[in-house]
């Protein structure tokens, strides 16, 4: 029989529910807890240097409404995985706590500790309390999130805001300053799977069409491009010869947005902490089919203390976006202020905060 207290996570199949999972996982083993892992394949994609002692594999999928046809089999996929995550819980030891992160995959470990009379703690990540979370806000002990703002939060459910874990890469530049505004000018863009598309189609010709040229030739660009547009994002931005470095990933997210004089972004919810985290003026582009809008609810925080400006894919004008560009790269003294706005939003404690409330509310002495 294990000694440690054991903490359960369920997550989604994406990086937006696995990455602050892994960050809370990590602080909890970090305090002798054993944890393990509950996710569908999707999920653990993401999950292959997750820090749990074990990863457990349920089907889970998301209900249609749209396709009412499709809701059976549905419902027998998380029947399925509640129960295959019941036996395991009874057979081979029971959790401390139930820890749940969003999206359906994590529906079978939170039924499963509700069943059980386990304790349960939610996180959310967005603006938006999310279906699943939603569905056990009530039953939670605590549903944490990662914003100030929580909209569709049931009444009565125990909300505490302590932001959004984030990655230990993240928290290390925290304290690089911001960047000398004398020379050259970095811009940042990233739109994450989803969103690039309309970044590289809207962004570059802004900025070679939009922004004086004594400003444009001061810019190094680096953006995210879709595969398909490099070569032509990158021919935009050598006919007025302006520096770019482009790539349909990169991997070392913390150092570029250090780096970085002005980010501009979607607003997914760890997008947004990153930001803040690091402490760097945005321009926050919410993904418009986002579900609930949370997208634009997430970048509010940060709209509002003047940290950053949204712009709505409706207004995804190359003139906008240039002329944006143009009045905050223009003006050194403001993005420094805005820089600070940001930091001061910013919260790299996030899991050690999480990890506080999971301990006060489980059962490990039970």
């Amino acid at each position: 029989m294990n000694d440690k207290p054991l903490v359960v996570i369920g997550a989604g199949g994406t990086g937006g529910h696995m990455f602050p999972a892994a960050a809370f996982a990590e602080e909890m083993a970090a305090r002798s807890w054993e944890v393990g892992l509950i996710s569908d394949d999707r999920g653990l994609r993401y999950a292959e240097k997750f820090p749990a002692n074990w990863k457990m594999e349920v089907k889970a999928a998301s209900p249609n409404i749209r396709k009412p046809w499709t809701l059976p089999g549905t419902a027998l996929k998380l029947r399925a995985g509640v129960n295959s995550a019941v036996r395991r819980f009874k057979q081979k030891q029971r959790p401390a706590l139930i820890a749940g992160f969003g999206g359906y995959p994590a529906y079978p470990a939170l039924s499963a500790g509700r069943r059980l009379g386990i304790p349960l703690l939610i996180h959310e990540q967005n603006a938006v309390l999310g279906r699943v979370n939603r569905a056990f806000a009530k039953s939670a002990s605590v549903v944490a999130s990662g914003f100030e703002r929580l909209d569709r939060l049931p009444g009565g459910a125990n909300h505490q805001p302590i932001g959004n874990p984030v990655r230990a890469p993240i928290a290390a530049v925290r304290d690089v300053p911001y960047p000398a505004t004398d020379g050259e000018m970095t811009v940042f863009i990233t739109g994450g799977s989803q969103g690039a598309r309309i970044l590289g189609e809207a962004i570059p010709l802004a900025i070679a069409n939009h922004i004086p040229a004594p400003l444009r030739m001061r810019l190094h660009v680096l953006q995210q491009v879709r595969e398909e547009q490099l070569e032509d994002v990158r021919a935009i931005y050598e006919k007025v010869d302006v520096k770019a470095t482009l790539q349909p990933f990169f991997s070392d997210m913390p150092d570029r947005l250090a780096a970085a004089h002005l980010v501009i972004a979607r607003s997914g919810a760890g997008t947004v902490s990153e930001i803040a985290a690091v402490g760097r003026p945005s321009i926050l582009i919410p993904l418009k089919i986002a579900m609930d809008n949370h997208q634009e609810a997430n970048a509010e925080g940060l709209v509002d203390a003047g940290a950053a400006d949204m712009l709505l894919e409706d207004n995804l004008y190359p003139n906008l976006i240039g002329e944006l560009l143009a009045v905050r790269l223009g003006d050194a003294n403001e993005l420094t202020v805005r820089a600070a706005a940001a930091k001061a939003l910013g919260n790299v404690r996030a899991a050690e905060d999480l990890a506080d409330l999971a301990e006060q509310i489980s059962d490990r002495d039970a």
